[in-house]
């Protein structure tokens, strides 16, 4: 599950779920609510595969939200699927994606907030008793 929230002059998104790979999951699917308001009308067209590696989870979230939002931006692609696999055992902690979506069409995706970047600012991923909570402000 996912929530966007206002802060000050950009927007935040708040991502609980049981595993590190549904918040991952559910933090690409809130990321690209914010970009396009119809995400359920994005069809999974196309493939976009990402692997990456990180220190610590919050550094791995960041890096994931800024792969996909760097695939918008050079792609003009939308991401509606996603399927992470993230390895919190090693060192450095490891995630594989296969992401699925479409180019945005502007005849069937109505687009919404313009996300310029990822920030740091207020940026945590913590386990609590119902599994995990993450918080990340993005800049609109």
């Amino acid at each position: 599950m996912f929530e966007h929230f206002d802060h000050t002059a950009d927007l935040g998104l708040r991502v609980r779920a049981r595993t590190l790979e549904e918040l991952f999951a559910e933090a690409g699917r809130g990321l690209f609510q914010m970009i396009v308001l119809n995400l359920q009308d994005v069809e999974p067209r196309q493939e976009h595969r990402v692997e990456l590696q990180s220190d610590s989870l919050e550094y791995l979230l960041f890096d994931w939200l800024d792969e996909l939002l760097y695939a918008f931006e050079s792609k003009r692609l939308l991401l509606s699927q996603f399927q992470v696999e993230i390895d919190a055992e090693a060192s450095p902690l490891k995630l594989k994606a296969l992401c699925r979506g479409e180019a945005a069409d502007p005849n069937r995706h109505r687009l919404d907030h313009e996300v310029k970047a990822i920030t740091y600012h207020g940026l945590r991923v913590e386990r609590t008793r119902e599994g995990y909570l993450a918080e990340v402000i993005v800049d609109i």
